[in-house]
């Protein structure tokens, strides 16, 4: 029975490598998650960068009651044009143009009300609509370092010390490294990588099911002296290898982009070895058997190959749910996150990727649960393909 499935896993592959849909598909998913974690991470750390080096313009109204504060901000590169006055309307205008980051408005009793040490009004104008928030958080870093450095200048005048207005000093120490901290929002994304597995060999497991059963192939097939299991075997292992195939690819390739994107940036890293990698993608062997014994038994419920699609677009929603679903509950890991397929393999891949160390038990459920999925849809497909009326469509 052994050369028997090895023949038609043979013959299975062969027919799949000739598919260019299937090719096509597959080099596709390979490309096309990596690129989009690629953008993601590369506009975050664009973003991050921009708003420290870019200058940021600033319309300051009143500027010779405040040189002060005009020097401050040119310290922290703002770049400063002066008005004489400008109504609201004129303020609202200039803003929609999103040209400026905002205006800093001077009372016209700023002086007065300064020199006899009463609140002096400064107003800050600005579009919570713009693309310039983070910027304008700089400005408003600026006005608030203003007004604490002219305060503790009042306070040792009248022989006062500033750290009376602190009486408690307090401090913040983050234990937590780049690779911990940058886990769960980059741990999320490769989690959806796992979820191409089941779109790496859903057009073979389409093809070899639905496919030979409306092009009447599967009946030759069956009339050859080889039993359903071997039958059955032979091609859900040909599936499963494109799924290794496609996802070994797709994680290398999303791998070398991590380690060479400039992560620090953000506060961020990826600490992941290649021979962790591939360890992670031995645990991730029985998903894409799993994926392609679950496809496979679903499409033989289908007659033509149209249908099985229509099946297939709605059954990818499961395994997808708990691996969006779940991270952003953010929910502590948890032994029964290992008990779901990809969900499991997500969940195992954020440990590694954190440093710590991880138990026999994670490795266990991970991989016993997809092989458990797996033993259940071999079983049906074989039990199903005995069936004299799923062969000839009855």
């Amino acid at each position: 029975m052994s050369a028997k499935f090895a023949v038609v896993m043979r013959k299975e592959l062969r027919e799949a490598l000739r598919d260019r849909r299937a090719l096509g598909v597959l080099l596709l998913m390979v490309v096309m998650y990596p690129l989009l974690l690629w953008v993601v991470l590369h506009k975050m750390i664009d973003l991050s960068t921009k708003a420290e080096h870019e200058d940021i313009k600033l319309v300051v109204v009143g500027a010779p009651q405040t040189p002060t504060l005009l020097n401050l901000l040119k310290q922290k590169n703002v770049q400063v044009s002066t008005r004489d006055s400008m109504s609201d309307a004129e303020i609202t205008g200039l803003l929609r143009q999103h040209d400026y980051v905002g205006v800093v408005k001077v009372d016209a009793r700023f002086t007065e009300n300064y020199t006899a040490m009463r609140p002096a009004r400064i107003e800050l104008w600005f579009d919570s609509a713009s693309e310039l928030q983070s910027k304008l958080r700089r400005v408003e870093g600026v006005l608030h370092g203003y007004n604490n450095t002219i305060a503790g200048a009042r306070l040792l005048a009248h022989g006062v010390s500033p750290a009376v207005l602190a009486p408690i000093q307090l401090q913040y120490y983050d234990t937590a490294t780049n690779a911990s901290r940058s886990v769960r929002f980059i741990g999320a994304l490769l989690g959806m990588f796992f979820v191409t597995t089941f779109i790496f060999c859903m057009n073979t497991a389409m093809d070899t099911t639905a496919g030979e059963r409306e092009r009447r192939s599967l009946e030759v097939l069956l009339a050859q002296p080889v039993r359903p299991f071997a039958l059955i075997a032979g091609k859900w292992l040909a599936t499963a290898a494109l799924a290794v195939l496609g996802l070994t690819l797709e994680l290398l390739v999303a791998h070398f982009i991590l380690k060479w994107m400039p992560l620090e940036e953000i506060g961020m890293s990826w600490r992941v070895s290649l021979p962790m990698l591939f360890g992670m993608i031995v645990c991730a062997i029985p998903l894409c058997l799993f994926a392609a014994a679950f496809e496979i038994a679903l499409a033989m419920n289908a007659k033509t190959f149209k249908e099985a699609q229509t099946m297939m677009s709605f059954a990818l929603l499961l395994p997808m749910m708990p691996a969006i679903i779940v991270p952003m509950l953010d929910l502590n890991t948890a032994w029964w996150m290992y008990a779901l397929p990809v969900l499991s393999n997500q969940t195992l891949l954020m440990e590694v990727a954190k440093g710590q160390a991880v138990g026999p038990l994670p490795y266990l459920l991970t991989i016993g649960s997809s092989l458990l999925g797996t033993t259940v849809a071999v079983s049906f497909a074989a039990w199903r393909l005995r069936s004299e009326k799923y062969v000839l469509g009855v």
